[in-house]
């Protein structure tokens, strides 16, 4: 996995490292631990959620299991802006139109399978996005509901349609 760090004088490095974290504790590595804060602790994640070999979230002061974790996603710039609270914090609607709470992996579209990764991009609380396997799912207007979901066919990062929903 790819990903990449600023210098502190505003030059950035690009590094590479093979994921050797389970952050959702389904026996996979999807994500790679390093001291991001500095305390001296492999406690923190960078994690490609997407499955584009780049890194798009950061986990800091992971431990399995523990509410204390603190979670940034990629705001779409390469800046890791944007909090998800894994504790419940962030709100999201389902197809059907009704309000959840949970994040940040939950079943958007109701298929049975919690796959969709919750991005709340302006940090009001409520989702703006929810990425998934093949899928995203993308509140253009800020209402709370879905209005478009793109569709990943050939697995190759990039939508291949969207659909107004």
């Amino acid at each position: 996995m790819e990903y990449c760090l600023g210098d502190g004088d505003g030059s950035a490095t690009m590094w590479s490292a093979p994921a050797d974290v389970d952050l959702d504790g389904d026996g996979a590595f999807e994500a790679v631990g390093l001291d991001f804060d500095g305390d001296g602790l492999l406690d923190d994640a960078m994690a490609d959620l997407d499955g584009d070999g780049a890194a798009d979230q950061l986990v800091r002061d992971f431990v399995p299991d523990a509410a204390e974790a603190t979670y940034f996603s990629d705001d779409g710039t390469g800046t890791w802006a944007v909090s998800v609270d894994r504790g419940g914090q962030t709100r999201w609607f389902g197809l059907d139109g009704v309000e959840h709470t949970g994040g940040p992996v939950v079943d958007v579209d109701g298929d049975g399978h919690a796959v969709e990764r919750l991005i709340d991009v302006d940090g009001d609380g409520l989702a703006d996005r929810a990425m998934g396997e093949g899928q995203a799912f993308v509140d253009t207007d800020g209402d709370g509901t879905w209005d478009v979901r793109l569709s990943d066919s050939d697995g190759d990062g990039r939508a291949e349609s969207a659909t107004a929903l």
